[in-house]
């Protein structure tokens, strides 16, 4: 039995204890013994508990591998998370003022993706532990926003239907305005009396929606979220942010920043969350590879008033990037990459006369790459607002702008 003491959380969300040996679930002070596994200690026992240990809100928190840091006082939490950008800045050498993080949690999060496994008779519906492929069956979900309240109880009834198939299954759950849409990944072709056993179960859960992959099975009412003056008809399965509250603070924050120009690119535009508010104001131009959600970001402009217009490309912005020259025409460029960054695209701004820029990102150590290489092309750091839309994780959103 080696016992240990933990130094500090680490990026992931585990005690670091010396020799950079993980401990789960440990916290900054504590004592801990366990049996060294690799890199990890297990199981864990708290020898000296660590004043800032509350009781954790889930009655699955410790199996589940959702989240990590329920146990951990929120002001000490909150300390660390807003450290996770500063040290990946200054591991990039970026100075940077970092201001106190946002919470964005809001109501909850609206979106989930429920994991369906079929273990001999039983369907299995829940998440997957920490660092591996068990299943663990949960009843609650705290951290969901009341939208979903019934979302696990659909998906358990889709599950049950398809448990035939004998497939792994993902179902995404996303609370609109109209209610739930849910969309199954994983079953493969459906026989036409089961698809029928799922309009049923939509049916009797008031789904608004319910597709396979996408592929319509049924639709009872046209699953809807408003993004300004606009209304946007989801595609199926489509990212949105995590939280409605964190939308509207992320794009407040954009908005302000941009605040005066007339002509602004949106790349990663998605569905429009950033375009079709800043169409109120500004002429903008949406960049996104996948076309489903830029024909829904154009179709949510239709016959609303008062936009000053928005058009979108269908583009990788990967092997893609817009060049310094067509980035020339904009005021204001807005980039909300995924969470391998934009590298290719933020060389093209470096090179560009782009005078200010908006990088809105989830993934701090790709941001403070790309930021190094806004600076070194001659862009100055001006703010950087970190945002928790994911509490209890250690996941962390931000929002900088950049001006020449």
């Amino acid at each position: 039995m080696l016992e240990v003491d933990v130094l500090r959380v680490g990026a992931q969300g585990d005690g670091l204890a010396a020799d950079g040996l993980f401990v789960p679930y440990g916290l900054p002070g504590e004592r801990v013994a366990g049996i060294r596994d690799k890199d990890r200690l297990l199981p864990v026992r708290i020898l000296v508990e660590s004043p800032d240990r509350i009781a954790p809100v889930c009655p699955h928190f410790g199996v589940c591998g959702g989240c990590l840091l329920q146990h951990w006082r929120t002001d000490a939490y909150r300390a660390w998370k807003r450290a996770l950008v500063v040290d990946a800045l200054a591991r990039e050498g970026v100075v940077a003022e970092v201001s106190p993080l946002v919470d964005a949690h809001g109501e909850g999060r609206r979106r989930a993706i429920f994991h369906a496994r079929q273990i001999g008779p039983r369907t299995i519906v829940g998440f997957a532990e920490r660092k591996s492929h068990s299943m663990v069956p949960i009843t609650i979900c705290p951290v969901l926003a009341p939208g979903l309240d019934h979302a696990l109880d659909a998906a358990k009834a889709v599950a049950e239907a398809i448990a035939r198939q004998k497939k792994p299954l993902d179902l995404h759950v996303t609370a609109t305005e109209n209610g739930l849409d849910l969309d199954v990944r994983g079953s493969g072709p459906l026989p036409p009396m089961l698809l029928m056993d799922l309009a049923a179960i939509a049916e009797r859960f008031d789904l608004a929606r319910l597709t396979r992959h996408g592929e319509m099975v049924v639709q009872r009412r046209v699953p809807f979220l408003p993004m300004g003056a606009a209304r946007v008809e989801l595609p199926p399965a489509a990212f949105l942010q995590a939280t409605a509250a964190g939308e509207a603070m992320l794009a407040a924050r954009v908005g302000e920043a941009v605040a005066g120009a007339k002509k602004v690119a949106d790349l990663f535009s998605g569905v429009g969350t950033f375009a079709l508010r800043l169409a109120s104001t500004a002429r903008v131009w949406g960049y996104e590879s996948n076309e489903v959600a830029v024909t829904a970001m154009l179709k949510a402009t239709r016959g609303v008033q008062g936009l000053k217009g928005v058009e979108g490309e269908v583009r990788d912005l990967f092997r893609r990037p817009l060049m310094a020259e067509e980035l020339a025409k904009f005021d204001a460029v807005v980039i909300d990459p995924p969470r391998q960054g934009a590298e290719a695209q933020a060389r093209e701004l470096a090179k560009s006369k782009v005078g200010r820029l908006v990088y809105v990102s989830c993934a701090v150590s790709t941001f403070a790459r790309d930021a190094a290489l806004l600076i070194a092309g001659g862009f100055r750091l001006e703010s950087v607002t970190p945002f928790d839309q994911f509490r209890y994780s250690p996941h962390v959103e931000l929002v900088a702008t950049f001006s020449r």
